[in-house]
């Protein structure tokens, strides 16, 4: 590792990240303009071939000469006497990033595809004080990365130039965890279907639009349409369903293994390194002490396979966003890899004490949102407009009755909350079973709420807020509650540890 690195001098980006630079801006362009450019390729004889490919030549240069200058004025700095990163960019509207480094949450070292053909990786740096990312270095070398990240992480004031070969072995990471393919395969298979389903429905429904506009008919309605009718009415559903359900499956799966492709854990001195990713790397740099929330997520599969996706919290301004910017995931941890990581980030392995269920009021409120109301609703269109006949209409809710009270039975029976000195412990979910661990020195906020028809049964609820996001248990002994509340912010005021 090179040894002569100083921070303190303004650095630049490696040469060869104009070449990122320029790929990024271009993909942008084409983003932006691709309806415009799909209208071109398809009247593409009876545009005037001269001024189309002028224009993409002009277009292209631009983006070059924007793309060198853009090179040109990024530089990046640690100021060892104020204790801060600092980087400065624009080509005509100049900027400065001034970051302090005991603010610094998360570093993370990306590589796109493009970047690893060019030769270079992405540095981004996460704190609490945004709800994106603070500051990213676009174009580095993976050695001035690895330097820089751990000083970073680390808030050394120790110059970096003076790197001896004893303090480098310190901060060599030694091989922790592996989650190998067999247990990618595991979780893509099981996980993530409302989301696969989500990303299927607007692919599918962009294209559809976009086809429509041009006037183009790939696929044949009335022969589909046709086809189907020829069906029993439940051959035809169970076709279409098991036509979604098996690309919802592959599309899991393809997802699941080219973001989490040979997902690596390794301990340094002071911090976690994570590693994963098969078309685009990333390496993620985190301090355990500034976690402030876990979630362990397993459904009824995934513990017959013995896999289980851990979710990671760090700090964060904006905890609408915890979920866009500060979850780390581990996915396909084994029970014991499990264990190992929660003892690693929490410095013990927590244990569930004394327990508390929520009232029975709970599933008779979530009954009546969930499955009364629907089916009233449905009811009272389908006797204004008929739009399904009443065999049909009792078939389906008789369907979706079974499956709702199931979901609500389950979601109800998983639903608790565990307290003890050190933890607390939030289980809920009907499928996929989330378990949220926090630190009781950790909260910065605790609100409780009582309806005003909830006073005569004693029930209420309780949200505990920290910097990575809240934990709420609802419907709960209220008397219980106050008396938790109260030993919650003993806790919180005579807790010696610092997590910042």
């Amino acid at each position: 590792m090179n040894k002569s690195v100083d921070f303190s001098q303004p650095q630049r980006q490696s040469l060869p990240g104009i070449l990122v630079m320029f790929a990024n801006s271009l993909q942008k362009t084409v983003r932006a303009l691709w309806p415009m450019l799909l209208i071109w390729l398809v009247k593409f004889d009876s545009l005037n071939k001269l001024v189309f490919f002028g224009s993409v030549a002009g277009v292209v240069l631009i983006i070059a000469i924007i793309s060198y200058l853009q090179y040109l004025f990024f530089t990046f700095h640690i100021d060892e006497e104020n204790g801060e990163f600092v980087i400065q960019k624009g080509v005509l509207n100049k900027t400065r990033i001034t970051i302090q480094l005991h603010k610094i949450q998360q570093v993370n070292i990306n590589q796109s595809l493009i970047q690893r053909i060019v030769g270079v990786h992405k540095l981004e740096i996460d704190t609490a004080g945004s709800d994106k990312k603070e500051a990213s270095i676009s174009a580095i070398s993976h050695e001035l990365a690895t330097i820089l990240k751990e000083r970073l992480i680390n808030h050394s004031q120790q110059e970096t130039s003076d790197f001896t070969d004893e303090n480098r072995e310190d901060i060599i990471p030694i091989s922790f965890i592996k989650i190998g393919l067999p247990s990618l395969i595991k979780i893509g298979f099981t996980s993530n279907y409302i989301k696969s389903f989500a990303l299927i429905f607007v692919f599918f429904t962009t294209i559809i639009e976009n086809l429509q506009q041009l006037n183009t008919e790939v696929i044949d309605e009335d022969k589909v349409t046709n086809y189907l009718d020829t069906l029993p009415i439940i051959y035809s559903f169970l076709l279409v369903v098991g036509f979604f359900i098996g690309l919802i499956l592959v599309v899991n799966l393809v997802r699941t293994i080219l973001k989490y492709f040979d997902f690596t854990i390794q301990k340094s001195k002071q911090a976690i390194i994570l590693s994963y990713g098969l078309l685009s790397t990333k390496n993620t740099l985190l301090n355990p002490n500034k976690v402030q929330k876990i979630k362990v997520t397993q459904n009824y599969f995934q513990k017959k396979l013995d896999v289980t996706t851990i979710g990671i919290h760090q700090a964060s301004s904006d905890v609408q966003k915890v979920k866009e910017k500060d979850q780390i995931e581990v996915p396909g941890c084994t029970e014991n890899e499990r264990d190992a990581i929660l003892k690693l980030l929490l410095g013990q392995l927590p244990q569930k004490e004394k327990m508390y269920l929520p009232n029975w009021r709970k599933l008779a409120v979530n009954s009546f949102f969930f499955l009364l109301l629907p089916i009233v609703i449905t009811l009272f269109l389908n006797q204004i407009t008929e739009f399904v006949t009443w065999k049909e209409w009792i078939l389906y809710t008789s369907i979706f009755t079974v499956f709702t009270s199931i979901l609500l039975w389950y979601s109800f029976k998983n639903y608790r909350l565990f307290v003890s000195n050190e933890f607390v412990i939030k289980q809920n979910g009907a499928w996929d079973i989330d378990t949220t661990f926090i630190e009781p020195y950790k909260i910065q906020a605790i609100e409780t709420q009582q309806f005003f028809w909830q006073k005569a049964t004693n029930i209420g609820s309780v949200t505990l807020s920290t910097a990575g996001g809240t934990v709420s248990f609802t419907t709960g002994n209220f008397t219980e509650i106050k008396q938790l509340v109260n030993y919650w912010l003993y806790q919180v005021e005579s807790w010696e540890k610092n997590w910042m």
